[in-house]
């Protein structure tokens, strides 16, 4: 397969395989492979009244002096100077005859041209947004597939420009521009869309598309539509040292919160836990959370995740079987500030006891879940069954008269 099948000569009649044609030309027509994008005709010694053919998805484009003059859609053409005018002009073709003259003509197929490769020589190096910037090399490889779509600007930017190139060089052309614009904008998808380098294979349908946008406009400098462009693959060098070890941390991170997830809590309530381990052990009671450097907040936290608890046990209270009995009435623990320190949570029965015991009052501060701050003991409603209403005072017994 390739694109320009062409060695160019200096000889006008050199068919390019060690043969001479002598005489004019009566026949012009495509001898090239069918997966050609351009082939030139091996001969220039041409004549007025030769038979033109081109075939379906062709264009027949005359050339002179590195100029397109004439080009020729599908179908079969008689050469002369009426359906040359601009090649006329250059050489002042007589009507009527068989009149020679020398030009060039190239054949360009416009069909769509599928799996032309493409790769890195080397990794990319990548700033990872989501790891501080750190460099990462990536590789990447695919195909891509092109139409020709205007055929005149294709050969003025090579035919023009050039006087020996070869399919190869063509190819490599392209395959160079296709690695630059991969250096430069996998770099900035990964900047702008702030995914990390590692997630990148998962990404690979979305990143072909936004290096395809950026690549259309390059190839249409030469006349070129790119038709596609996707990954095989695209994604960090696995082999390195550094992608090892961020992968190697990225699944221990997967793990541990799986595992968080399957015991059903979460880091922060791991964390609460490890700290009331801590406070017990120093301490020798679990209640006395002041002597670990524990405040308010933390029977804030502890009452979110008893109460959360305990929430889940009254959604299905709410909504009982029709068969089944009345539920019982549930009592929320309450947390109390005693001697400087926040204590508890405590249930019913131990309020009821430091109430008996004058440890707590109807002015003790307490808090439970659902409370927004502290309040009086005496002020919650169902914290009042455990205070003795004050015996109001007997009116004075007037004297016997």
């Amino acid at each position: 397969m390739g694109f320009f099948n062409k060695l160019r000569s200096d000889g006008e009649t050199f068919d390019g395989q060690g043969n001479e044609r002598r005489g004019l030309v009566d026949v012009i027509q495509y001898n090239g492979a069918p997966d050609e994008l351009v082939w030139k005709f091996p001969y220039n010694n041409l004549s007025t009244g030769a038979q033109l053919i081109v075939n379906k998805s062709q264009e027949a484009i005359f050339v002179k002096g590195g100029a397109v003059c004439d080009v020729f859609g599908e179908g079969t053409h008689t050469i002369s100077a009426k359906n040359l005018p601009l090649l006329e002009k250059i050489i002042n073709l007589p009507f009527g005859g068989r009149t020679p003259f020398t030009a060039e003509v190239w054949y360009v197929n416009k069909v769509i041209r599928r799996g032309l490769k493409f790769g890195t020589p080397q990794p990319i190096r990548v700033s990872d947004p989501r790891y501080s910037g750190v460099d990462i090399p990536v590789r990447a490889h695919g195909d891509y597939s092109i139409r020709v779509k205007d055929c005149q600007m294709l050969l003025n930017e090579f035919v023009g420009t050039q006087h020996l190139f070869t399919t190869n060089e063509f190819v490599k052309q392209f395959a160079t521009m296709v690695v630059q614009e991969l250096n430069k904008n996998l770099k900035r998808y990964a900047r702008e869309q702030n995914i990390s380098t590692l997630d990148f294979p998962e990404y690979a349908p979305e990143i072909a598309d936004f290096i395809k946008d950026t690549l259309m406009g390059k190839f249409e400098l030469y006349g070129i539509e790119l038709v596609d462009f996707q990954f095989a693959h695209v994604g960090p060098n696995e082999d390195d040292p550094v992608v090892k070890g961020l992968i190697d941390n990225r699944l221990e991170s997967l793990k541990e919160a799986e595992r968080r997830k399957i015991q059903g809590f979460n880091y922060q309530q791991e964390r609460q836990f490890d700290i009331l381990e801590t406070a017990a052990g120093n301490e020798g009671n679990a209640g006395n959370l002041m002597g670990a450097g524990i405040g308010l907040g933390m029977g804030v936290g502890m009452g979110n995740i008893f109460g959360g608890q305990m929430q889940q046990v009254g959604q299905t209270i709410v909504n009982p079987q029709p068969t089944a009995p009345p539920p019982p009435v549930f009592f929320s623990p309450y947390y109390v500030y005693l001697n400087g320190s926040q204590q508890g949570p405590f249930d019913a029965n131990t309020l009821r006891s430091l109430v008996d015991s004058n440890m707590m009052n109807r002015d003790t501060l307490v808090w439970k879940q659902g409370m927004a701050q502290w309040g009086k003991a005496g002020d919650q409603p169902d914290l009042q069954q455990f205070f003795v209403p004050a015996t109001p005072p007997h009116p004075p017994v007037p004297p016997i008269p």
